[in-house]
């Protein structure tokens, strides 16, 4: 491989210099809006999910009635 470059990339996330209660505390929030967020998009996904079998449901009931 003479024509290969090897490079090696590390990336890491010090947070020594930092007190540690910050570091745990903005952790923790950050977590929370995460769970937020994804609760928020749960939420309208079901709405969304309810709707379709709703019509799904009377069309296809209106295809047997047709039929």
């Amino acid at each position: 491989m003479a024509l290969a470059e090897a490079v090696q990339h590390t990336y890491i996330l010090d947070f020594s210099a930092y007190p540690r209660w910050l570091v745990i505390l903005v952790a923790t929030l950050l977590a929370v809006v995460a769970l937020w967020i994804a609760m928020k998009l749960l939420k309208w996904t079901l709405w969304i999910l309810i709707f379709l079998v709703f019509v799904g449901g009377l069309g296809w009931a209106g295809w047997e009635l047709l039929q």
